[in-house]
């Protein structure tokens, strides 16, 4: 044999041996799902959302979604993954049945396809309703469980609104949500869940040894509970120091969703870990400061009435001032079509002025007015209703009469965004609902929100791109189905007694629960 012949057997050797290598290494890394549908659901509110309201992401599509999981990541090499389906939702209305079974049909086919798993990453919100189910959360890990097995390690990630079933805590291994509201550790969180998983997998150790479980009789909106303020921001911040301790894996609290009239809905503490004391000492210390203080909790901004808020931004030099129309807020479930502020803004003698101040509001839908801007072009007037499709409760579609200044299509959620200017007033209609969170949303509409006097959004706290352009603030306390006033919200299915609509109510049995492994 040659020179060449031994060369050439040499490389075929090599490449023999490499691709062997790396089979085997790929053989060896930790098989890992990924599955979810998250949204956060009003039942106080006459909306519904439907499959497309969940832009469902499917297979290798997910791996955009999450940072860490990047092709050139470190998380994306340590396991091979297999992405089946996962779907989140603007919050609004009730999920249909026939939404909710379309997609978990769907996910559960794909989770078939590459069984087994050694983990599963389950993202979900935690407070998403469906017609006829109490817990879909917990509905949702049972069916999945039935698929995959009780072998599988699950590590649920979950936003610190959602709510924690004795089913979701069951059949959960690994749980944990966020720590911050606004939710700035968002994907820090999502990750932690991951990698906590990926790591009790590696090492061996597989599902923690226990699970302590805590309900706490307290419901309040998010904008009494922004971790940006205290009690909140002292609550939140003994977490982490209770993970390091030794034996405790992680620890989460779930401050609960407040619009939605089920018996699920309720603040959780929970620990996990494999040290039984540790983990039940952690749990009641976090539930106990979670109690103590339940009297504590504001509003993170300055309320009042509308009328009120309206007289203070028009009076102030401080610009923009941001009034925040909280009872339609679709980013905590109100159908987004709710027209009662915008009326009387438009009604409001100060936006007709030629001296008033300037007011952009964002948004409201108008299918009708976005076809028929489109018809006459920018620098036309226009004329149509707008709102109250949906939610009609507190008034009734509202005419424009004004101005198209812009056109824009393609957004994810709005589909077409016009504004209209009517005297004073840059109203932004939309084909669909669409929160704006970010100077971009108003930039690309040829807005200036930085430089507008008065500027009002459907939102309650203000995310951190709006808390930092803000002149001033204030929460206005408008109606519609996320009405921050919960005494005024009819419940009949929550566990009661539930502070603060009990305020009398006796303390609690704080008392950890510990909840039995998914496989027992």
């Amino acid at each position: 044999m040659n020179f060449k012949h031994l060369l050439l057997v040499a490389i075929i050797l090599t490449v023999l041996f490499s691709c062997q290598s790396q089979k085997k290494e790929t053989e060896e890394k930790p098989r890992i799902a990924i599955a979810g549908l998250a949204i956060e659901c009003s039942t106080f509110s006459p909306a519904q959302t439907t499959v497309d309201n969940f832009h469902a992401r499917r297979g290798e599509e997910i791996f955009s979604y999450y940072p860490f999981l990047h092709e050139d990541s470190a998380t994306r090499h340590r396991a091979q993954y297999f992405p089946a389906l996962r779907g989140h939702a603007i919050p609004g209305g009730i999920v249909t049945c026939e939404a909710y079974d379309t997609l978990m049909t769907e996910m559960l086919e794909m989770l078939k396809e590459n069984l087994p798993y050694d983990g599963l990453f389950l993202d979900i919100h935690g407070a998403m309703s469906v017609v006829g189910l109490d817990d879909p959360e917990g509905d949702m890990i049972k069916r999945i469980r039935e698929i995959v097995g009780n072998e599988t390690v699950i590590s649920t990630s979950m936003d610190l609104h959602g709510n924690v079933s004795w089913e979701l805590a069951h059949l959960s291994d690994l749980i944990t949500c966020y720590r911050l509201a606004p939710h700035e550790d968002a994907i820090e969180s999502k990750k932690r869940a991951l990698v906590n998983l990926l790591n009790r997998i590696e090492s061996g150790k597989g599902k923690p040894t226990y699970k302590a479980w805590i309900p706490i009789p307290i419901l309040l909106p998010g904008e009494k509970t922004s971790t940006r303020i205290e009690p909140a921001k002292s609550l939140y911040a003994q977490v982490d120091p209770i993970t390091k301790h030794e034996g405790v894996l992680d620890a989460a609290i779930w401050v609960g969703y407040a619009w939605a009239d089920e018996p699920r809905n309720k603040a959780v503490v929970m620990v996990t870990g494999d040290d039984k004391d540790e983990v039940k000492n952690s749990a009641e210390t976090l539930a106990k400061s979670f109690w103590n203080v339940r009297d504590q909790f504001e509003f993170v901004a300055p309320v009042a009435p509308l009328d009120e808020c309206l007289e203070m931004a028009i009076n102030s030099s401080k610009k923009p001032f941001i009034i925040s129309d909280m009872g339609d807020n679709p980013t905590a479930g109100g159908a987004g079509d709710v027209t009662w502020t915008l009326n009387q803004i438009l009604e409001h003698k100060a936006f007709s002025t030629k001296d008033g101040p300037s007011l952009i509001y964002a948004s409201i839908p108008g299918p009708q007015l976005i076809k028929k801007a489109i018809e006459v072009g920018v620098g036309n007037q226009v004329e149509a209703f707008v709102g109250a499709d949906i939610d009609d409760r507190y008034e009734g579609p509202v005419k424009i009469i004004g101005r198209v200044e812009a056109i824009l299509h393609g957004d994810k959620n709005a589909e077409t965004e016009v504004v209209v200017s009517v005297g004073n007033v840059q109203v932004i209609v939309t084909n669909k609902r669409k929160p704006y969170h970010y100077e971009s949303d108003f930039t690309n509409l040829g807005l200036n929100p930085r430089e507008a006097d008065i500027l009002v959004v459907k939102i309650g706290y203000l995310v951190p791109e709006l808390y930092e352009m803000r002149g001033d603030w204030i929460m206005a306390l408008t109606p519609g189905g996320v009405d921050q006033d919960l005494h005024r919200l009819p419940y009949k299915r929550i566990d009661r007694p539930m502070y603060p609509l009990d305020e009398d109510m006796a303390d609690p049995d704080l008392k950890a629960r510990f909840v039995p492994l998914s496989h027992e």
